[in-house]
């Protein structure tokens, strides 16, 4: 038996021979269907042009690709609790991940998928515990929400980190030779100067200016918290002296050449330019770990430190109140070496030895 054809469907015939579908219910009026009759694609326009939704876009993934389950993600409350450093970084991840599988069905992905893609980054172990970060937040969430019954992100491990403290931290000679290249009245001495006591991070520091003063103490919600969590920074002598010489932005007291807000990848290789031509680490961050490291040394607690660089854990605190106190605790303690004293204790033997040479 021929199918029968479904409700309120039309067929015309144009004066060149060309039969056009149509929906059309009751006098309204008529939505032509472009996709062949009898296909899946036929189906799905039909559905929405019977339920008024709108027509389904030609590059719209299929609802069984990667791609239709990462677009998907993207309007979720997981993603949007992301920063928008997060957020951007694991859109560069999610671009490459869909030029080479994005029409592939997300059931079949298994955990050995995932690990071939890790191993696919293992020459730059960064970019490897990133893609892992971004699978394992796309594939929790579709497990959350019934889409694969088996996240295969479940138990692939993060690659080695390389050994090593991880960014240069400064020193004070290394602080004093940025001084020296770059002193009062340049835009780069701005930059230090506002990293190095404030000890923000990189994309908080260019989002940072005299709108976030108050009463001589800056607040400001950091971008790695999603904006959850405010940094309180107190604006020291030393800092408003630098501020006060310039020169700053209208917006950010980090500016450009034309006193303008920079990004921070526009500061980051700013910044590296203007250390390399003082002769020190070029990083940002190494800036920021000598100012954890001064706080700390200087007594500063967990919960200080905390309210300070905008940690929501204890746990990078505690990288730096532990070396602090194990400095402390060992300049302390070293007069206990020095006042020690140890008693020498004769052998029986020895005693023994003794009398037998004064027995007459």
């Amino acid at each position: 038996m021929p199918r029968p054809r479904p409700p309120h469907l039309q067929l015309q015939t144009t004066r060149h021979g060309k039969r056009v579908w149509y929906v059309r219910i009751g006098k309204g009026p008529r939505t032509r269907i472009r996709a062949e009759f009898g296909t899946p694609e036929f189906d799905t326009e039909y559905q929405a042009a019977i339920t008024g939704n709108p027509r389904p876009q030609k590059d719209t993934p299929s609802a069984h690709s990667l791609a239709w389950l990462i677009t998907r993600y993207r309007e979720t409350t997981p993603w949007f609790a992301l920063s928008m450093a997060t957020r951007r970084q694991r859109e560069n991840i999610f671009e490459n991940v869909l030029k080479t599988a994005g029409s592939q069905p997300f059931a079949k992905i298994t955990k050995a998928t995932i690990v071939a893609g890790r191993e696919r980054r293992a020459s730059t172990p960064a970019q490897s515990r990133n893609f892992l970060d971004a699978m394992r937040g796309l594939f929790r969430w579709a497990q959350e929400a019934g889409h694969v019954k088996v996240d295969p992100t479940d138990g692939v491990g993060n690659p080695p980190r390389k050994k090593g403290d991880g960014f240069v931290p400064w020193t004070e000679e290394h602080v004093a030779l940025f001084q020296k290249r770059w002193p009062l009245g340049t835009r780069q001495r701005v930059w230090l100067d506002v990293l190095l006591y404030s000890g923000l991070r990189r994309g908080d520091a260019v989002r940072y200016g005299r709108q976030h003063v108050r009463n001589g103490v800056g607040r400001i919600p950091t971008e790695k918290s999603g904006l959850q969590v405010t940094a309180v920074v107190p604006v020291l002598p030393i800092l408003a002296k630098t501020l006060e010489a310039g020169p700053t932005g209208e917006v950010t007291f980090i500016c450009g050449a034309n006193g303008k807000p920079l990004t921070k990848e526009s500061f980051g290789n700013l910044f590296r330019e203007a250390c390399d031509e003082a002769g020190v680490p070029g990083s940002a961050h190494g800036v920021r770990k000598i100012a954890a490291t001064t706080a700390a040394n200087n007594g500063a607690t967990v919960s200080q430190l905390k309210a300070l660089f905008g940690w929501t854990s204890d746990s990078m605190a505690a990288l730096y109140t532990k070396s602090a106190d194990r400095d402390r605790l060992a300049r302390e303690a070293g007069h206990l070496l020095a006042n020690a004293e140890r008693t020498s204790i004769p052998s029986p033997k020895s005693q023994v030895r003794a009398g037998a040479k004064k027995a007459p």
